[in-house]
């Protein structure tokens, strides 16, 4: 059995690309991805808010593919943003990575990340029966 994405009808439906909650069996393996950053595989930080968010969404996917999953598996994603100004580039990044999946969802303007010139983190959970 896999994830049921929870949408009822009693409440208003989602504003975005995302699913209200995500119901998965017990059984099958869980991952919990910490939050990543927009770092290449060098290290360096990415320049600008929309390079940042491509680059943190790359290296979440690529922990997704080291445990043999990809987006499909996700179940809750957590994204911090240190500016609201920023939202206007964050769907465009999200859809590419996210595609037509639609995992429960929370985003979170914040005063700052553990360093100033982090603009942007996003975590994750994912399963795969």
């Amino acid at each position: 059995m896999t994830s049921q994405k929870l949408n009822p009808p009693a409440i208003a439906a989602p504003v975005g690309a995302y699913s209200h909650g995500v119901l998965a069996p017990a059984t099958g393996q869980w991952l919990h991805v910490s939050g990543q950053i927009g770092v290449r595989p060098d290290g360096s930080l990415g320049s600008g808010f929309a390079e940042q968010a491509r680059l943190a969404w790359e290296n979440l996917l690529a922990v997704l593919a080291a445990a043999h999953m990809d987006a499909s598996h996700l179940v809750k994603v957590t994204t911090f943003m240190t500016e609201a100004g920023d939202l206007k580039d964050l769907n465009p990044v999200r859809s590419a990575f996210l595609g037509e999946a639609r995992p429960a969802s929370t985003l979170l303007i914040v005063k700052a990340l553990a360093r100033p010139e982090w603009l942007f983190e996003v975590e994750a959970v994912a399963y795969r029966a």
